[in-house]
């Protein structure tokens, strides 16, 4: 004897009907690597199908984006000279700035979402100014800096800005800055709960990123605290974010489900490059039904409460959406 479980899952048009959640092409936040250069596009050997690319490059790439309904990018920089505070993040023509103006100006309508952070442009791979007595970053003196940083990526024609550093503060001494040059109307998209994660590791390979001493952890969180996880988010959201992330996504599916029940602003995961190297690495290996477990990844996400994914599967994701997958 059927139970009402069970009659409710017979037919395919009522399943359909009581989906739940659902995954769409416009939850796709598509990552991309620029580096100083021409007509280099590069394969990072850790993460397969992913490529620093220059900004020629990039702008086809937009292209075939936009074919597949992709609307948003976030760009990371690898520029041609590192620094012990990273010059080239805060000067009008560096790498980033140099890429937004490019790729604003061939397309007016991609969303373009800029990382702000130093840990791509400083030579010890940390993510702001050194304090030399204690060998972690100064939290004040990188406030200054991001500020700077904010405004160089908001003259180029940033449309959103998303600080990854986790120095405290940094939502106030952003959003101050912003406002105070003229750019009330730009959004922040706050990495405000972003862990001292082992995932990030082939993410350092294509962003040239990896610290030259130590790690991140006095200004990363513990992968252990859950509350503290809560109180980031909500810190920020007190402090101006318009929305809040959580970082990594795959063993944080508790973390996103606290603070979306903490919190009605709206919610953006980052599905990290290991999580995505892990899969690829899985389907090489012929161990998963790759494109039924991508799926079923991003779509767990979205279950757990993200408005917004950030991931390296987009394109293979929006390719299968189109097909009605």
């Amino acid at each position: 004897m059927f139970a009402r479980f069970r009659r409710r899952r017979l037919n395919p048009v009522l399943r359909d009907l009581l989906q739940e959640t659902h995954l769409r092409v416009d939850d796709f936040i598509y990552p991309l690597f620029i580096k100083f250069g021409e007509g280099i596009k590069s394969e990072v050997a850790s993460m397969p199908g992913v490529y620093q690319m220059s900004i020629d490059v990039a702008i086809e790439e937009c292209y075939n984006l936009k074919e597949l309904g992709i609307k948003s990018i976030i760009l990371f920089g690898i520029p041609k000279v590192k620094d012990s505070v990273g010059s080239d993040a805060l000067c009008d023509h560096g790498i980033i700035a140099s890429a937004i103006r490019a790729i604003k100006e061939a397309h007016p309508d991609m969303f373009v979402v800029t990382d702000l952070c130093f840990c791509e442009y400083t030579d010890h791979g940390h993510c702001g100014v050194l304090n030399p007595k204690l060998q972690t970053v100064d939290n004040d003196i990188t406030l200054k800096n991001l500020g700077k940083q904010a405004i160089v990526h908001a003259k180029a024609g940033a449309d959103m800005i998303a600080p990854s550093g986790m120095m405290d503060g940094m939502i106030t001494a952003i959003r101050e800055a912003l406002d105070s040059a003229g750019f009330e109307h730009l959004p922040i998209m706050s990495y405000s709960t972003k862990f001292a994660s082992a995932w990030y590791g082939p993410f350092r390979d294509v962003a040239e990123s990896a610290p030259s001493f130590g790690d991140r952890r006095s200004y990363q969180m513990n992968p252990a605290n859950r509350n503290e996880a809560i109180l980031e988010s909500i810190e920020d959201e007190k402090e101006g974010a318009d929305i809040l992330m959580v970082k990594p996504a795959l063993a944080y599916l508790d973390i996103i489900r606290d603070i979306r029940e903490a919190t009605r602003l709206p919610l953006a995961v980052y599905n990290v490059s290991g999580e995505y190297s892990m899969l690829k690495i899985a389907a090489k290996a012929g161990v998963i039904d790759y494109e039924r477990v991508m799926m079923e990844t991003l779509l767990g996400f979205k279950r757990a409460g993200a408005d917004i994914i950030i991931s390296y599967h987009a394109k293979e994701a929006a390719e299968l959406l189109k097909k009605g997958c």
